[in-house]
């Protein structure tokens, strides 16, 4: 009897021990993949593009882009899932059309985003408009087929003028807004996106005056990863969805966070997305069986990880003074990595104390197993032009411990294919917007936009 229960105990236990490693295993496996490593390049892949098509460069890789794609269209849902690109992310061609290839829409912020989308061949009713400004020719948008939400009473009065008895969308704010920081937040008091929740009565006053339907709810609320907030987000969403009774969907925006670095969490969306399909169930089960379909609209979650933003060393300078300079961490200075990029290309740094991984790839053959602390800037005349500073502190500086670092070495920027192409200070000191590469399979690459030149910087001066 002793050996018999010993010997279930530990047979117990083993098993226990080896479900667990798995969990362990499985679950790390998609945290990493989840997050946005360093760089998908390898070096010599990474040396081959610099030589090819020069530095700075955006490079996205196809597969990874795919596979983005692919896990939105898998959202869990209750009633039905439109996926709708947030093209704000990354709005060049190339990945509109892949993106538009694998079955995903499109949401559009301004009016010039929705004729952009139009020039590359996407189709009007394939494009959502949610704009801060009205656009001057939103006629012109709606007649082509576009669907459109009123961020605000004065866009509602306007779509009814045009549109009267009309089918529109409205964009509320929930009250309720999440993010990093209060620039990443879009929702709540401080944040100006929509029409406040609390003005519901004028915005049925406007409905039933202009003689409008309500087809659609939005609301976005900002980035975020707790579970719970995307709970209390729909579930707020759907009290507004039941004031108006032929509202059929509900977009609940975007806003998965993407992990860059080993401190920060994704949005679980498999985790988020059964909570908010609970969420439909039971609206549904306590309003007599109404069906509402869900729209989501990821940006970052679908590029962020794949794209990087290849550098090359320009300079390395050091504010050590020479007896402290054997001994970094005891000084009051820093050692400088001058990048031939910066906020031109990637301005999230500077803007939100964004964190971005790095990767180096030396062209020398030799290489060290040194490493050393570097402040890491941009090349702008400008002393916010910095990429390593402290989390939330664009204004500090936080020293990156890199392998030792030469002039000429390449240094390429993890998390780069959200809002960095997209959203930079571009031109700044005059240089010039950097090329765009799509990695393909087999390493083989494609240019997808090419380098400014000068002549076009200055091209619309008189």
């Amino acid at each position: 009897l002793f050996y018999m229960y010993h010997h279930n105990y530990l047979t117990v236990c083993t098993r226990s021990l080896v479900l667990l490693f798995v969990f362990v295993y499985e679950y790390s496996h998609l945290y990493r993949s989840n997050m946005a490593s360093a760089t998908f390049l390898e070096g010599d892949v990474a040396r081959a593009l610099a030589s090819e098509y020069g530095t700075p460069l955006f490079v996205y890789d196809e597969k990874t882009l795919k596979s983005q794609a692919e896990q939105a269209l898998s959202f869990p849902n209750a009633f039905g899932l439109t996926v709708r690109y947030a093209m704000k992310a990354l709005p060049t061609k190339a990945i509109l059309h892949l993106f538009h290839s694998k079955g995903l829409k499109f949401d559009a912020s301004s009016g010039y985003e929705v004729q952009r989308l139009q020039l590359a061949g996407i189709p009007p009713e394939d494009v959502s408009l949610s704009s801060q400004e009205t656009p001057k020719n939103l006629r012109e948008l709606l007649e082509a087929g576009i669907e459109y939400n009123a961020c605000s009473i004065r866009q509602l009065r306007e779509f009814g003028k045009l549109c009267p008895g009309g089918k529109v969308g409205i964009r509320f704010n929930p009250g309720l807004g999440s993010g990093g920081s209060r620039k990443t937040n879009v929702g709540g008091p401080a944040a100006s996106f929509g029409i406040w929740h609390e003005d519901l009565p004028k915005v049925k006053a406007v409905v039933e005056e202009l003689g409008l339907v309500v087809c659609r709810i939005h609301t976005h609320i900002g980035s975020g990863s707790d579970p719970n907030t995307w709970l209390h987000a729909s579930e707020i969403s759907l009290r507004l969805v039941k004031e108006f009774s032929e509202v059929t969907v509900l977009n609940l925006g975007g806003g998965f966070k993407v992990a860059r670095i080993a401190s920060e969490t994704s949005t679980d969306l498999l985790g988020v997305g059964a909570i908010v399909k609970q969420s439909f169930e039971n609206f549904a089960k306590n309003n007599n069986g109404r069906k509402i379909r869900l729209e989501i609209e990821p940006g970052t979650f679908l590029v962020c990880s794949a794209g990087c933003l290849l550098c090359s060393v320009d300079d390395v300078v050091s504010t050590c003074s020479q007896e402290e300079a054997s001994d970094a961490s005891s000084s009051e200075g820093f050692r400088f990595l001058k990048l031939n990029s910066g906020m031109t290309e990637i301005l999230r740094p500077v803007l939100y104390g964004a964190q971005h991984p790095m990767n180096v790839f030396p062209m020398s053959a030799i290489t060290s197993n040194e490493k050393e602390e570097y402040i890491v800037v941009g090349h702008c005349c400008e002393s916010g032009d910095l990429l390593t500073c402290a989390p939330g502190e664009p204004d500090s500086l936080q020293p990156r411990l890199l392998p030792k670092v030469n002039v000429g070495d390449l240094l390429c920027i993890g998390g780069a294919g959200a809002y960095c192409a997209s959203m930079s200070a571009k031109n700044y000191n005059s240089f010039p917007e950097a090329a765009e590469v799509l990695l393909l399979q087999g390493n083989e690459t494609k240019l997808i936009r090419s380098r400014q030149t000068l002549a076009q910087v200055v091209q619309n001066e008189l």
